[in-house]
């Protein structure tokens, strides 16, 4: 079953935002620094100690969340929210990818990585979308 969350993109301080907003809705929350994941031999040192997965689940109220990991690119007020969709079937994800890539800026091609398949694309509306199966 395919699911859509919203997904939010902090500056350092993702841990913390994610401890607020639990103290806010209650729930269960999970929270992976890249020091402690795979991702932590494709990152520099710099990023060792952000967080590269968060998630909270309270009742129907889910928020996922990482720290900006992207050195490549500039975190700008904006761009720190998108769609966030997961599970399904990886045939359904790629006609869905395909489907919002008329128009759009595809950042990440979906493929194959380390954590599973991604991909990411801004849509012709300026809609951040972010892909996992």
């Amino acid at each position: 079953m395919m699911t859509l969350t919203p997904y939010l993109l902090f500056d350092g301080n993702c841990h913390q935002a994610m401890e607020f907003y639990k103290s806010c809705f209650g729930g269960e929350l999970t929270s992976t620094k890249v020091k402690d994941s795979p991702a932590k031999d494709y990152m520099p040192a710099v990023q060792r100690e952000k967080t590269v997965n968060a998630r909270l689940k309270s009742g129907n109220v889910e928020i996922s969340a990482s720290d900006w990991l992207r050195l490549d690119r500039t975190r700008i007020p904006g761009n720190t929210v998108c769609l966030y969709l997961s599970g399904g079937t990886l045939q359904e994800l790629r006609a869905l990818f395909e489907e919002l890539s008329e128009e759009a800026e595809v950042t990440d091609p979906l493929k194959e990585t380390f954590y599973g398949v991604y991909g990411a694309l801004n849509d012709k509306f300026g809609v951040r979308w972010m892909f996992q199966a």
